[in-house]
């Protein structure tokens, strides 16, 4: 393991069906194996994200709506059993949506959910959460918290290293190895630099999960 000066925090709001998301998690993850990170999960919600933004096309705005039921979940499943919980649920939804791109319809996040759920020794009875509004206060406070942090016209997902917050990074693909380092200690880096705000260029081909 390679030494760092101190070990790092790292906070990440995250909306599940986020490709963006999946792979800088996994990159999170992927950087923990090497380094000596603390990642701390919190929910975030594209659905809120644009819930007030005039600006978004009609069939984003379709699909966004479609998609707010995971995160329901999400929320549902850290408020009644914990972080510890939340992660593994969120590994082993990303872990079946995302073995390749797809826009996937209200029914595939439904089987998604009920297929994740077990697999990590969840009940069943939190697929319920998705057309509930039992939970949703939390998921804005979860939301709102993570969006003050950059300013409104941050997307997900949205981290913190050691305090310095940013939306992103959007990573394309997953970083491995020595790869996932370099970018991490380069995130860390600008991140902590507050005048710092934005790096960014065009995406040529929809994300790679592998």
């Amino acid at each position: 393991m390679t030494a760092t000066p101190h070990p790092s925090v790292v906070d990440f709001w995250f909306d599940p069906v986020c490709p963006y998301s999946w792979t800088a998690s996994r990159w999170l993850h992927e950087v923990s194996q090497r380094r000596s990170l603390t990642v701390r999960l919190h929910v975030m919600s594209l659905y809120l994200l644009n819930e007030h933004r005039t600006d978004v096309a009609p069939e984003y705005r379709r699909s966004v709506e479609t998609s707010r039921g995971p995160a329901r979940v999400a929320t549902a499943v850290v408020s009644r059993f914990g972080e510890a919980a939340l992660d593994r649920f969120y590994t082993a939804f990303g872990e079946v949506i995302f073995d390749h791109w797809r826009r996937p319809s209200a029914a595939e996040y439904h089987e998604v959910v009920q297929a994740s759920l077990p697999r990590v020794g969840l009940p069943g009875d939190l697929a319920g959460a998705m057309e509930s509004e039992q939970h949703d206060a939390d998921m804005r406070r979860s939301h709102e918290t993570g969006v003050a942090l950059v300013g409104g016209e941050a997307g997900t997902p949205i981290t913190s290293i050691d305090g310095a917050a940013f939306f992103g990074p959007v990573l394309n693909a997953i970083p491995r190895g020595d790869a996932a380092i370099r970018v991490f200690d380069g995130a860390r880096l600008l991140a902590g630099y507050p005048q710092f705000f934005e790096l960014k260029r065009t995406r040529s081909h929809p994300p790679v999960f592998t």
